[in-house]
């Protein structure tokens, strides 16, 4: 009479980001979206005004690095504050699929 095999299947691998960490649940992307979006909107935004208003200087990196954070420090919390109305706003203006 033949054993049969009693282990349990491979679990399906848990996806993984581009950098390995184990993705995160849907409910967060409420938060990751508007994270993402302030990091990047910041960081460009006080990159060009920071230049804009010194040029290229011996110190420019660590102005810039202390304007991006502290715009990065108002920025998310606006983000999560106003981005229910923005889609109030989108849904007004844009038709529905």
């Amino acid at each position: 009479m033949p054993e049969t095999d009693l282990r349990q299947p491979a679990a399906t691998a848990e996806p993984r980001t581009f950098l390995g960490a184990p993705k995160l649940p849907a409910r967060y992307a409420g938060i990751v979206m508007p994270f993402i979006l302030s990091v990047l909107m910041t960081f460009v935004v006080s990159l060009v005004s920071t230049l804009m208003t010194l040029g290229v200087v011996p110190h420019f990196l660590q102005v810039w690095a202390l304007a991006w954070a502290t715009s990065w420090v108002v920025a998310f919390p606006t983000l999560l504050t106003v981005l229910p109305l923005v889609r109030r706003m989108t849904a007004a203006l844009v038709r529905s699929p």
